[in-house]
């Protein structure tokens, strides 16, 4: 199947201004010569090679594995979220189909012990207060290792009362005692509660309200209700409201256009906002949302019966220009590597892959050779379908 980006007519989707030259069409402008640049490279290197474009599975297992070794300064920075990283690199491990040794599966668990607080939730590190994002970070990771001594880790009494002290009387979450509220905090708050099976009507009264005066004018889901609408955002509305089963109180359509338009016509990637530039992130924040909202919509209807993105394209922006020469993920060429956007560009990547499955089709749709394929992510969670089933059967158990 031809690629998109070496379609005749691919140059003529690049931006124009229209006659009004302004300085985010410069900075789009500078984007898109970038990246045509990479596809006519690509193109030239087609007459040399077969089955490109590839992932660099061993250069990015490479960068991975030194994460969980040694962290250079640049990192310091990150001392508040050292569960994110473990997550971001446990769960693109499992991507990779890459199987997480028993000792570091340990070390691991071991260390998000000890971010646990007392009272419930974890911390950023040892000793750090416990916040709702660290809290879904370590929860996620202990269930991606997936083994009894990492699950058995999470104490349920501790993070039940955690979690409804977070419960805030108009629905919303507090991110930490004292902190800020935003729409983040419902879904972290809602994933640990399904995980653990201990999510209940109390502990999320009037969330579904408070979800819903979230939405926008635009579709897209703010931070808080008046905000602006942001593909990291929607993505924790949608999915939170589908967790809760509170989805009815979404306008689906006004969400499906907002969300279709992100998708960049000459990257194939997705911006996170109106006007903004394509970000690799978001392939997994706007990309995830789509069989999501699959679930929402009457598939009777015949436009509903065909992708309602363009899942190469995306896949051909990722492989061609997020990868890194020496391993890791990037936002955009130009950009240095990191855990952050390796975990989020190989989620977007597994769930372009396999998209058809919102069609009832179980057969991947891969870009480039057939070791490109990645293990599927679930997309309410973002890690793998297994380890969420046995994490489930666990705490149903406990």
């Amino acid at each position: 199947m031809t690629l998109r980006c070496l379609e005749e007519d691919h140059f003529s989707r690049k931006t124009t201004c229209e006659g009004y030259p302004t300085e985010t069409y410069a900075e789009q402008a500078e984007v898109e010569d970038t990246i045509h640049e990479l596809f006519k490279a690509f193109k030239r290197k087609l007459d040399l090679e077969d089955d490109i474009p590839k992932l660099n599975r061993e250069k990015h297992l490479s960068f991975l594995n030194k994460g969980t070794e040694n962290l250079g300064p640049t990192y310091s920075c990150l001392d508040s979220s050292r569960p994110w990283l473990v997550y971001w690199i446990l769960n693109s491990f499992q991507l990779l189909s890459y199987e997480i040794p028993e000792a570091l599966g340990d070390k691991i668990s071991d260390f998000l012990g000890r971010c646990q607080s007392e009272t419930g939730g974890f911390g950023g590190g040892p000793g750090q207060l416990p916040h709702l994002a660290s809290t879904y970070a370590a929860v996620c990771a202990l269930c991606i290792i997936g083994t009894e001594r990492s699950l058995s880790i999470i104490n349920k009494d501790t993070l039940r009362n955690y979690l409804m002290k977070s419960h805030q009387l108009d629905g919303s979450f507090v991110m930490h005692e004292g902190g800020e509220i935003d729409i983040r905090g419902v879904y972290c708050a809602a994933v640990v509660a399904k995980l653990t099976n201990m999510l209940s009507p109390e502990m999320f009264d009037n969330t579904g309200e408070w979800l819903a005066s979230c939405q926008t004018y635009e579709g897209g889901f703010g931070a808080m209700p008046g905000l602006e609408a942001h593909g990291g955002y929607s993505f924790c509305g949608l999915a939170a409201a589908i967790l809760l089963k509170r989805e009815k109180l979404i306008d689906t359509q006004s969400f499906l256009r907002w969300l279709v338009l992100r998708q960049m016509t000459f990257e194939g990637g997705f911006q996170g906002r109106t006007n903004k530039m394509v970000d690799g992130c978001y392939s997994f924040w706007q990309g995830g949302a789509f069989p999501l909202i699959h679930v929402l919509l009457d598939l009777s209807t015949p436009e509903y019966k065909e992708l309602l993105f363009d899942h190469r394209a995306l896949q051909e922006y990722v492989l061609i220009c997020c990868q890194h020469r020496d391993g890791g993920l990037v936002d955009k060429p130009g950009k240095n590597r990191d855990y952050y956007h390796t975990c989020y560009c190989l989620s977007g990547l597994s769930i372009a892959q396999n998209s058809c499955n919102a069609l009832g089709s179980s057969d991947p749709d891969i870009v480039g050779c057939s070791t490109n394929l990645l293990s599927a992510v679930h997309p309410i969670f973002n890690f793998s379908y297994t380890s969420v089933k046995r994490a489930l059967d666990f705490f149903n158990q406990v």
